[in-house]
């Protein structure tokens, strides 16, 4: 029979120097959730590939209606992924200023 013993905290190897707060962590949970959808997972890239793309030119790459594109771009907005500008009828994404280097990251892993 193996016996298993609770490991104290100090002994456990640790992938960060802390633990996350309540905040950081429903920021990363939304991030997560936003990034669990393949169509956003495509459209963050084509974004980020393009360094800023009209709405108007996301359909025709994920096969997808302008009111979808809405959905999903509004998502990643929420999980501060993109940011955009209207300009006329059309809105222009960009990667988040403050989320490039994450989304580098993620993008390329």
């Amino acid at each position: 029979m193996v016996r298993s013993r609770l490991i104290p905290v100090t002994e456990v190897s640790t992938v960060g120097h802390s633990v996350m707060s309540e905040a950081d962590a429903q920021q990363r949970a939304l991030v997560f959730s936003a990034l669990g959808d393949p169509v956003r997972l495509r459209l963050l890239s084509l974004i980020a590939s393009a360094g800023e793309i009209c709405s108007c030119d996301l359909q025709r790459p994920v096969s997808k209606s302008q009111p979808t594109i809405s959905h999903h771009t509004r998502v990643l907005v929420e999980a501060g992924l993109i940011v955009g500008e209207r300009r006329g009828r059309w809105m222009w994404w960009r990667v988040a200023p403050s989320q490039i280097n994450n989304v580098q990251r993620i993008l390329l892993s």
